[in-house]
C-alpha cells in the first residue's frame, strides 16, 4: 500500500503511478509479494556507476535562476522526440493547518479552469496538444506536468506561465470544483485502508501538518471562499516559489530562451528563490520525531470486507544522515521474495497483501507498515509476527551479503527508472522542492555505498523501537450486503437533460499557443524473428541508456478462466517464480537480486505478461530466468497454497470496492453465462483450485507459438538472437493449442439496470454501456476519434466538460471501447455522490444521443485527430510501453506496420466516417446501467 500524492486524476488515461510521482529516493518503499498487489520498489541509479560522469543523474542538468526568482532545471535527453515540462510549487499540505486543510489541493483543481486570457478548460488545451498530462498535491509541493512532442514544448511552457499568473478563481467556478474535490475525497474514503491510515496518521502526529490529510476535510473544503483561494494563489503561485523542469529532446540554449520568453515577464526582478515556504498559520510543530504515540492500538470497527493493519514509526526529515541506512533497512525488510518480511509474513501464510514505505520530507517523516492478513489470521497474530521480524533486525547482526544485495538493488533500479524522461523530470522536481537540492539523489547514492551492516542495525534500534510506534487495526463489521434490485429490462424513468452546446474546438484552437508543426514520428520497427518452435522474437536496439527492457506476452489471459475454475489464470501467473525443476523460489529471487534485475508477472484479459528490466550487461541473467520459468515452472504445493490464500483475501477486498463490483455486475449483465467476458473469480472458485489444475493449465497454455518476446535496449541484435535461441529454441509444447468460443450476443432489449449495494460507502461507481467492436472492425479508427471527443478524457471530452466541469457531478468520467480480438464492451464509467448519480447518468445518455443524432463538427474531428497523433508519439517514448505495444500487435494478429501507419490512418479519418460510426455504435436507448455503492434510498 502507498500514501499517494493527491492527483488531479479525473480519468484513468490521465493517471500516473506513484512511482512516477515521487523521487526515487525520497518516497520509495517496499512492495508486497510477486503476484500480490503492493507498492513496487522505485528504481535508482547504481552508485558505482556514479563514478562514471556520463551516467550521473544530474551531470547533464543545468540550473538557471531567472531575475524574477524562477528556478529552471534543464536536461537534454535525445532518445525520443518528446519533452517533459513540469512546474513544481514549493507549497503543499505541509504548510496547512486545521481550518485551511486542503487549500493546496483545491487550488490545484482550480488551475484547470482556465485563465483570463484563455477562458477554457486547460485539459482541453493540453489534450489538443496531445500531451500526457496531470497534476498532484503532496506534503511539500504541488506540481503540474505534461509530456509533449518536442515541437510543442514551447506551447506547454506558455500555458504553464499563463496559469501561473492569470488563473480564473471565481465563486461560481469554485462552487463547482468543490463538489469535484469532495467526490474525490469520498472516493478515497470508500477504501477502509485509507480511513485506517488517516486515523493512525492523525494519532501519531497531533498538531503537525503531517498528521493532516493531503486532500483536505469536508468541513474545510466547504468553507473555502474564492477570496481565500485567490489570495493563496496570488502569494504562492509566483516565480520565486516555483521550479520549472524541462527534460527531453531539445537544445539547452534554445529551450532557455523559450522559458525566458514565457516566464521572464512574471513576478518582480531581483527576487530570490524561496528556500522552504512557511506554514500558512504560524504555530505548532511540523516535526514528527518526538511525538508521544498512543499506548493502545487504534481500532476502527466499520463496514468492510477484510481486516487491516497499519503502523507508523516517526522518522527524521530528508536531510538526516541516516537516510541511506534507512533505505537499505527497508530493502532488507521487504523488497522481494528474499526479504525478511516476505519470508515471515507471506511465505509464513500470515499476510495476503501489504507493503512498507519510509517517508522523509522537508520537515519530518515516518515509516509506514500496512498489511492485510490471510483469511482466518488474527490481526494481533500478524502484528506479533511483524514485531518479531523488526526485533530480530534490531537485536541480531545483519549480514554483509544482505546489505550489499540491497545496495545493488537500490542503485540498479534507479538506472532503470532513467529510461523515462517524465520520471527524470519528476525526480528532479521532487528533489528540488522536498530536499531543496536537485542533486540530492546523486549525493544520497554516494552515501549509500558507505553503508555498513552496523549502520543498518543502528537505525533499526534508533527508529524502530516498539515504544515509538502508533498502531491501527481495521476490524470489519458483519453488515449484511443488500444486493439491490436485480437486472431488469424496460423503459426506466428518464429525466429531461439538455446537454447544451459543446465547446467549439475552434475556440480551443484560438487559445492554443503557436507552435511549429512537427513531423510524423519516425518509428523504427524491430527485427522480427520466428524461431522454429513458433516463438516470435522482436529485437529493437536503443543505445540511449545502458539498460534492456523485456516484455514476454503469453496468450493465456483471463479469457481462459472458466466459471468453475475462475482465478486459475492469475494463480498460475503469480506462481511462475515460485520454483522450477532446477531452482527453488529463493534461488530464482537471489539470481535476479544479485544484479538488481526486475521481473514480474501480470495478467489481463488476453495475456500473461512477464515484464523485466536489467542493466545491459545482465541481459543473460534476465533471459536465463525468463527461459526457466516459461519452460520448467513446478508450482510447489506450499507456495501454491499460500498464494491461493492471498488470492482469496484479495478477491474479498475487491468485492468491497464499488469500481470492481460495478464492472463485475456490468459484464455479467451484458454477457450471457458461458461467455468468457462474464467470468469473475470468487473466494469459492479460488479455494477449489489445486496444484494439478495449475500444472495442467501451464502445460497446455504456456506454449512457444502463443508467446511473443520483445527486447528493447542496448544490445547487439545478433548476440541477443543467439542467446534467445540458446535459452528458448528448445521449448516445445504438446497437443493442440487451446481455443475459445465467444458467442455473438445482441443488444439489451432496452434500458437494463442493476444496483448492487455496498454498505458504508460514500461514493458510487456507475458503468453504462453494451458490447462494442473488435480491433479488426473497419470502424476502429473512426471509433477512436469518436470516443476521444465523447469521453476519452475527463478534462477534454464532451462528457468531462459537461458532467465534471460545468455541472460538478463527478470527479471522473470517461468512455472507452475495449476493442480486442473479440468485441469488448463500450462503456462510460463515472464516480459520483449517490445524490448525483441519476442526473449524471441521464447527462451521459443525453450526450450520447446528441452526438449520435447531430454528429461531431469537422473542427472537433480535426482537433481530436491532431491530439491522438501527438499522444501516439509521446506514448512510444517509454521503452516499457513500446515493448508491450509491439508484443500486443503480434498477439492481436496485426502486422508491425500498424505502428508506423497509425498516424496516417488517424489522419485519413473523415468527419463522415466518425459520424457514421456514431450513428451505428451509440445507442443510449439500449444500455446496461450498473451503479455500485451505498443505498441511495
Amino acid at each position: 500500500m502507498s500514501r499517494k500524492p493527491v492527483l488531479c486524476r479525473p480519468g484513468a488515461a490521465l493517471s500516473l503511478s506513484f512511482a512516477l510521482l515521487s523521487s526515487s529516493v525520497l518516497a520509495g518503499g517496499s512492495g508486497g509479494p510477486g503476484g500480490v498487489t503492493g507498492v513496487s520498489k522505485p528504481v535508482q541509479l547504481p552508485g558505482h556507476l556514479l563514478s562514471q560522469p556520463s551516467l550521473s543523474l544530474t551531470r547533464d542538468v543545468r540550473r538557471t535562476v531567472l531575475s524574477n526568482g524562477l528556478t529552471v532545471l534543464t536536461k537534454e535527453v535525445h532518445g525520443a522526440p518528446v519533452v517533459s515540462v513540469q512546474v513544481f510549487y514549493k507549497i503543499g499540505s505541509r504548510n496547512e493547518a486545521a481550518g485551511v486543510n486542503g487549500i493546496a489541493h483545491q487550488l490545484e483543481h482550480m488551475m484547470f479552469k482556465g485563465t483570463k486570457d484563455r477562458p477554457v478548460q486547460f485539459g482541453r488545451l493540453l489534450g489538443a496538444l496531445g500531451a500526457d498530462f496531470n497534476a498532484f498535491t503532496y506534503y511539500d509541493q504541488t506540481a503540474y506536468h505534461e509530456t509533449v512532442e518536442r515541437s510543442k514544448a514551447g506551447a506547454a511552457l506558455q500555458l504553464e506561465a499563463d496559469r501561473m499568473a492569470n488563473a480564473l478563481i471565481d465563486p461560481a467556478g469554485l462552487r463547482g470544483e468543490k463538489n469535484v474535490v469532495l467526490s474525490e475525497i469520498e472516493g478515497d474514503e470508500n477504501d477502509p485502508a485509507y480511513r485506517l491510515e488517516r486515523a493512525v496518521q492523525a494519532a501519531a502526529f497531533p498538531g503537525s501538518p503531517y498528521g493532516l490529510t493531503v486532500g483536505g476535510t469536508r468541513k474545510d473544503i466547504e468553507g473555502f471562499t474564492a477570496e481565500e483561494v485567490s489570495s493563496y494563489y496570488k502569494k504562492y503561485y509566483s516565480p520565486e516559489y516555483a521550479t520549472v523542469i524541462v527534460v527531453g529532446d531539445f537544445k539547452t540554449g534554445a529551450m532557455l530562451r523559450q522559458v525566458q520568453a514565457a516566464f521572464g515577464k512574471l513576478g518582480k526582478p531581483g527576487t530570490a528563490p524561496v528556500d522552504v515556504s512557511a506554514p500558512l498559520i504560524p504555530g505548532g510543530s511540523e516535526a514528527t520525531v518526538g511525538k508521544t504515540p498512543p499506548k493502545q492500538p487504534i481500532v476502527l470497527r466499520e463496514s468492510g470486507a477484510t481486516p487491516l493493519l497499519n503502523a507508523v514509526y516517526p522518522l527524521p526529515d530528508v536531510h538526516s544522515p541516516d537516510s541511506a541506512a534507512l533505505k537499505v533497512l527497508d530493502y532488507l525488510l521487504l523488497s522481494g521474495r528474499t526479504s525478511r518480511l516476505y519470508q515471515a509474513l507471506f511465505e509464513g501464510g500470515l499476510a495476503a497483501d501489504g507493503g512498507t514505505m519510509p517517508y522523509q520530507f522537508a520537515r519530518g517523516g515516518w515509516y509506514s507498515f500496512s498489511f492485510t492478513p490471510t483469511p482466518g489470521t488474527d490481526l494481533r497474530k500478524l502484528d506479533a509476527a511483524l514485531l518479531k521480524v523488526i526485533a530480530d533486525l534490531r537485536d541480531q547482526p545483519v549480514s554483509a551479503e544482505e546489505v550489499e544485495r540491497a545496495k545493488t538493488q537500490i542503485s540498479t533500479r534507479t538506472l532503470l527508472d532513467a529510461r523515462s524522461v517524465s520520471a527524470q523530470a519528476t525526480n528532479l522536481g521532487m528533489d528540488a522542492t522536498t530536499a531543496g537540492d536537485y542533486q540530492y539523489t546523486d549525493k544520497f547514492l554516494a552515501d549509500l555505498q558507505k553503508i555498513t551492516p552496523a549502520d543498518v542495525q543502528r537505525v533499526a534500534r534508533t527508529y524502530l523501537a516498539d515504544e515509538r510506534r502508533t498502531t491501527g487495526y481495521f476490524e470489519p463489521t458483519q453488515t449484511a450486503q443488500d444486493k439491490g434490485g436485480g437486472a431488469q429490462a424496460g423503459g426506466a424513468t428518464q429525466e429531461a437533460f439538455n446537454a447544451g452546446p459543446p465547446v467549439d474546438p475552434a475556440q480551443v484552437a484560438r487559445y492554443l499557443p503557436k507552435f511549429s508543426a512537427g513531423d510524423h514520428t519516425q518509428v523504427t520497427l524491430p527485427q522480427q524473428i520466428k524461431l522454429s518452435n513458433g516463438l516470435t522474437v522482436l529485437l529493437l536496439r536503443d543505445t540511449s541508456t545502458p539498460t534492456v527492457t523485456l516484455s514476454t506476452l503469453v496468450q493465456a489471459g483471463r479469457e481462459y478462466d472458466s466459471d468453475a475454475k475462475a482465478g486459475l489464470v492469475d494463480l498460475v501467473a503469480g506462481n511462475l517464480l515460485s520454483g522450477t525443476q532446477s531452482r527453488d523460489e529463493l534461488t530464482l529471487a537471489r539470481t535476479l537480486d544479485r544484479v538488481g534485475a526486475v521481473l514480474s508477472p501480470s495478467v489481463d484479459r488476453t495475456a500473461v505478461s512477464l515484464q523485466g528490466a536489467a542493466r545491459d550487461r545482465d541481459l543473460p541473467v534476465l533471459l536465463d530466468v525468463v527461459s526457466d520459468v516459461l519452460q520448467h515452472a513446478t508450482f510447489p504445493a506450499a507456495q501454491f497454497g499460500q498464494s491461493q490464500a492471498r488470492a482469496v483475501q484479495t478477491v474479498k477486498q475487491s468485492e468491497d470496492s464499488p469500481a470492481y463490483v460495478a464492472q463485475k455486475v456490468f459484464r455479467k449483465t451484458v454477457y450471457p453465462a458461458g461467455n468468457p467476458w462474464q467470468v469473475f473469480s470468487t473466494p469459492q472458485t479460488i479455494a477449489g483450485l489445486n496444484r494439478a489444475d495449475a500444472l495442467n493449465f501451464y502445460r497446455s497454455h504456456y506454449r512457444p507459438e502463443n508467446t511473443v518476446l520483445t527486447l528493447i535496449g542496448n544490445f547487439d541484435p545478433a548476440q541477443a538472437r543467439r542467446l534467445i535461441e540458446e535459452e528458448l529454441g528448445g521449448w516445445q509444447a504438446s497437443g493442440p493449442a487451446p481455443r475459445l468460443d465467444y458467442a455473438v450476443i445482441g443488444k439489451p432489449g432496452g434500458v437494463v439496470r442493476a444496483n448492487p449495494v455496498l454498505p458504508g460507502k460514500t461514493q458510487a461507481v456507475t458503468y453504462v454501456g453494451y458490447q462494442g467492436i473488435s480491433r479488426r472492425d473497419t470502424r476502429y479508427f473512426p471509433a477512436l476519434v469518436l470516443n476521444d471527443v465523447l469521453g476519452g478524457s475527463t478534462l477534454s471530452s464532451r462528457m468531462g466538460t459537461q458532467l465534471r466541469d460545468k455541472d460538478g457531478l463527478t470527479y471522473g468520467v470517461y468512455s472507452s471501447f475495449a476493442a480486442l480480438k473479440q468485441p469488448g464492451a463500450f462503456a462510460v464509467v463515472m464516480q459520483t455522490n449517490p445524490r448525483d448519480t441519476e442526473k449524471a447518468v441521464q447527462g451521459a445518455l443525453g450526450i450520447m444521443k446528441d452526438v449520435r443524432d447531430h454528429g461531431l463538427s469537422a473542427t472537433e474531428v480535426s482537433t481530436s485527430k491532431n491530439g491522438l497523433a501527438s499522444a501516439y508519439a509521446v506514448g512510444l517514448a517509454d521503452p516499457a510501453r513500446l515493448a508491450d505495444t509491439l508484443g500486443r500487435l503480434i498477439a492481436l494478429g496485426l502486422p508491425l506496420s500498424e505502428l508506423t501507419e497509425y498516424q496516417a490512418k488517424i489522419a485519413a479519418v473523415t468527419p463522415k466516417q466518425v459520424n457514421s460510426a456514431a450513428k451505428e455504435l451509440l445507442d443510449p436507448g439500449h444500455v446496461v446501467i450498473v451503479t455500485a455503492g451505498p443505498n441511495s434510498k
